[in-house]
């Protein structure tokens, strides 16, 4: 059997590439298919020699920086990759990987991190982020964004089958492209994370990218308004300055920017308990958290439902605001029996890599003539 593995594009080693390694873990022989690569040589190590196709994209002027600026150019590309040649297609997709071209005789699974969230649900905040609310770039990405989702939701037809990485994610691929799709959640090393052998200590732990939509100005708010409780934040980016305005004369609040993994494991070891605030389409953050027996206190939507166990691993608030978040750490201190460590390190084995890579070489065998 000839398998292809269709990546989006490769320029660095984040959350998506960790699916390609596993991908490569399942399928060792497949061949590898990806709009671009620009993948660093220190960190190309998991393709494992292999050689990426690209599309013309890869030869367009100035595509190494700038090959984003070329999405609308790239539902054409992806459509020019030549696949007729293998029996099984895997794509890995939050853009436009799902739209290769696949013929009859041929089983195509798509591995779905998100419809494009920027041509959908959250066109609006991204115009606005972007400053193209008006004037003649903002119409004519607007009607770029139409483009988009008409070849989204046409391309999404072709798939065989749809796997997403949460339950809300499948919610999402429901509502967008009026299709079904299996869950299988992302692949974590939760070998790096343990439970450590020192106490516990008093402090909370928020550990995230500084960025508007992971609201952590809105935890450090809330502990601002709980002086009797420590929190300690790490990470860093574009909404610092809102975060450092939000922990103003707050001696209880400590910002420590990026720090080491090393330091940050430790951290967490030692954590009353992990506070997050973010709608996440999954949220590894909060799996490796529980991975060092952490109990985590977060937003109730989003991958927060399919991760935390309600009262048995941590404890799910119901909306964005320092109250809820108030009331759910108090909520957390008052609970008659404590969330033991071990509990949770039991729940975050359930998203092991071992264990994604057993769940999709299931689903793509039942698929199989």
């Amino acid at each position: 059997m000839k398998v292809a593995l269709v990546h989006e594009w490769l320029d660095s080693y984040a959350g998506s590439e960790r699916v390609l390694e596993q991908l490569l873990l399942i399928w060792p022989e497949a061949d590898v298919f990806a709009v671009c690569d620009f993948l660093p040589e220190a960190e190309r190590g998991f393709l494992r020699g292999k050689l990426v196709t690209t599309s013309f994209i890869q030869r367009l002027p100035l595509a190494r920086r700038m090959f984003r600026n070329y999405l609308g150019l790239m539902p054409l590309a992806i459509e020019q990759l030549d696949l007729s040649g293998y029996d099984l297609v895997v794509s890995s997709s939050h853009a436009v990987a799902k739209g290769v071209l696949t013929g009859p005789g041929q089983l195509h699974v798509s591995y779905i991190h998100s419809p494009m969230r920027y041509a959908w649900d959250l066109q609006h905040q991204y115009l606005r982020q972007a400053r193209l609310e008006t004037g003649l770039k903002g119409a004519y990405t607007r009607w770029l964004l139409h483009r988009l989702r008409l070849w989204d939701r046409s391309s999404a037809a072709g798939v065989d089958s749809l796997v997403a990485n949460s339950s809300y994610i499948a919610e999402r691929i429901r509502k967008v492209w009026r299709r079904e799709a299996a869950v299988i959640h992302p692949p974590v090393d939760v070998t790096r994370f343990g439970l450590g052998t020192a106490p516990r200590c008093e402090h909370y732990l928020l550990a995230s990218r500084m960025v508007p939509y992971k609201r952590v100005e809105l935890v450090v708010e809330a502990f601002r308004r709980m002086p009797g409780r420590r929190l300690v934040v790490t990470g860093d980016g574009p909404s610092e300055p809102l975060v450092r305005a939000a922990a103003a004369g707050a001696p209880n609040v400590e910002l420590r920017g990026r720090v080491p993994q090393a330091e940050l494991i430790a951290l967490t070891q030692t954590a009353r308990a992990f506070v997050f605030a973010a709608e996440e389409d999954f949220g590894i953050a909060m799996v490796e958290a529980q991975a060092c027996g952490t109990p985590l206190i977060a937003f109730g939507r989003g991958g927060a439902r399919d991760i935390v166990q309600e009262g048995t691993t941590g404890l799910l608030f119901p909306e964005q605001s320092a109250e809820a978040v108030m009331a759910a750490v108090e909520r957390f201190e008052a609970l008659p029996v404590p969330i033991a460590p071990e509990a949770c390190r039991a729940n975050a084995l359930r998203f092991s890599e071992e264990a994604f890579r057993a769940a999709l070489r299931a689903h793509v065998e039942a698929l199989l003539p």
